[in-house]
């Protein structure tokens, strides 16, 4: 399911701001925070369409993200994209699970 308030589940919604906007190797301290966040797709998706220059967002530098958006311009909502692929991919986990039970 898409969450549309993601910013209040966020896992760095208590954290320094400034501990996203860093460079070098803090950046991948950094992406730890995002690691086991909840809205993590959302975040990145967010961040991807409304092409955030800075920081850490979603789990991806802005160096990430640039090459992401160069590799890929023909998706026109990242929203979208990653909706449909979070939503695959939870139907395919349930699906799983129900095999595990049934055997």
């Amino acid at each position: 399911m898409w969450i549309t308030d993601w910013t209040a589940r966020a896992a760095c919604r208590n954290a320094d701001p400034d501990a996203l906007f860093v460079q070098g190797a803090a950046q991948n301290r950094a992406k730890l925070i995002c690691r086991g966040c909840p809205v993590r797709t959302e975040c990145l998706a967010d961040a991807l369409d409304n092409r955030i220059e800075f920081g850490v967002w979603g789990g991806m530098t802005e160096r990430e993200r640039r090459a992401l958006l160069r590799r890929r311009p023909d998706v026109l909502s990242w929203r979208d994209l990653l909706e449909t692929a979070k939503e695959e991919y939870e139907r395919s986990v349930e699906s799983d699970e129900e095999e595990l039970v049934a055997s």
